[in-house]
């Protein structure tokens, strides 16, 4: 498919060229008992009953099976997190985990298995497949578990643009898995050298710093570099979006795709100004060592390649500072959040209140630490951080990323996303690719517009 969208997209540039509120919070709270008469002893305070009509011995015996989109060390810990479930739930439910290797073929094995019998209890997958599901009619709503007094979830410490990515219209359609954020990473100590004493906050900032550190290069005695020293490009999908979005554009306006917009004209007009300046540069075979070996002042990267950024500076034996910054809007920057979603399908009231009770096990804070230290990415609960202090102190950088958190930005909420980013990748890789010009590119999201229109039919 995304060969398919990518030659279509080429195409049809070179053929132009030619002529909702914030969501529920669970609500658990026990009733209180009324007070009787003056001077009487109040009654003991009743429980509370569940709202969901599933008797708990029902539940033993369940078997929950669940597909995930993971290999080797997330599919271990998750396998363990399952075995783990299975031996301390109280209510004698038994989970399965099956790897499908990666999402894109978990998407197509779990779109295949709707017709079928054989179909998965739990999902984790990316948030528009789920929407896509959702509008088939096979998602479980988990808006009346989530507020259930009994099994329901008090959400309120999960931050706003993790937990509302699985909202469609009123209904939830799953909740966050896993959520990371692409990121820029700036040599601290190199800026410093550069006569920059702190990490820009504006576009304008961004473009002085990199033109800067791609002078010096100039200015030294190796040729070979002369082309480095800015930012190295990133054409990754959410990359592309970030920007969109530091500019106070995005792709949606009101509910609909619309790429040809001032503000995303403005943001791709500034990318490739930076690139005609000679103040971005592509061509580097891995970011992660450009930027450890001084080549590029900014790089981009996903939250999880953190430690690998740290390896390869204590590799390359270089001692600067560097920092994760989010992208400069004039203010307090942004980050786009993305990850995965756990999704339960359609199936007996019973099942689907086992395959819940997991979930909401796995969102307890220490599972959720657990999985901070297995992977890198964001933790989902903002109490998690209470059990991560020492990893804290080992991976400062990552907590530079954590205190992002309140400037993410979410994804369309929208099952054509998952076409839709792709062909957003493809085109501002083209851009690219070809050089387009600075004053040329609203010929580009016009035609980003027009696809991501057609896609979502």
């Amino acid at each position: 498919m995304k060969k398919i969208i990518s030659l279509f997209f080429i195409a049809s540039i070179l053929l132009s060229a030619c002529g909702a509120n914030q969501t529920e919070t669970a609500i658990a709270k026990t009733p209180t008992a009324q007070s009787g008469a003056a001077g009487s002893t109040p009654g003991p305070t009743p429980e509370a009953a569940s709202r969901l009509e599933v008797h708990e011995e029902a539940l033993n015996g369940l078997e929950v099976t669940v597909w995930m989109p993971w290999y080797g060390l997330e599919s271990s810990l998750f396998e363990t997190f399952a075995e783990e479930f299975n031996s301390s739930n109280p209510w004698g439910i038994r989970v399965a985990a099956q790897s499908q290797i990666n999402f894109t073929n978990l998407y197509e094995t779990v779109t295949a298995s709707l017709a079928k019998t054989d179909q998965p209890d739990l999902v984790i997958a990316l948030p528009e497949h789920a929407q896509e599901w959702h509008a088939e009619g096979v998602v479980t709503d988990l808006t009346d578990y989530v507020k259930d007094p009994v099994y329901g979830l008090d959400a309120k410490d999960i931050p706003f643009a993790f937990w509302n990515q699985d909202v469609s219209m009123n209904a939830r359609v799953g909740v966050p898995a896993q959520r990371t954020a692409t990121v820029l990473l700036w040599n601290q100590t190199w800026a410093d050298e550069l006569g920059f004493g702190s990490a820009p906050v504006s576009p304008d900032d961004f473009k002085q710093q990199a033109c800067r550190a791609q002078d010096s290069m100039r200015r030294d005695e190796f040729a070979e570099n002369d082309a480095m020293g800015g930012w190295l490009v990133s054409t990754e999908p959410m990359t592309a979006y970030s920007w969109m979005l530091a500019f106070g554009g995005g792709v949606l306006e009101e509910g609909n795709y619309r790429f040809l917009a001032p503000k995303n004209i403005d943001a791709f007009k500034f990318l490739r100004e930076l690139s005609e300046a000679g103040c971005a540069w592509q061509g580097a075979s891995d970011a992660i060592a450009s930027f450890a070996n001084r080549e590029a002042l900014f790089v981009t990267v996903d939250l999880g390649d953190l430690p690998g950024v740290t390896r390869a500076f204590a590799g390359a034996n270089n001692r600067d500072e560097w920092a994760v910054l989010p992208f400069p809007n004039n203010g307090s920057g942004i980050i786009a959040v993305y990850g995965s979603s756990y999704v339960i399908l359609n199936s007996s009231e019973e099942e689907q209140l086992a395959a819940w009770l997991f979930v909401k096990w796995l969102l307890e804070k220490e599972q959720d630490a657990r999985w901070v230290e297995a992977t890198h990415l964001f933790p989902l609960r903002s109490s998690t951080l209470e059990l991560l202090g020492d990893y804290e102190k080992t991976h400062p950088h990552w907590k530079q990323a954590v205190d992002l958190i309140p400037q993410g930005e979410m994804q369309p909420q929208l099952g054509s996303w998952r076409t839709v980013k792709v062909m957003l990748g493809d085109g501002f890789a083209h851009m690219y690719r070809v050089n387009v010009a600075s004053g040329q590119v609203a010929a580009i999201l016009a035609q980003m517009e027009t696809m991501a229109k057609d896609l979502s039919k």
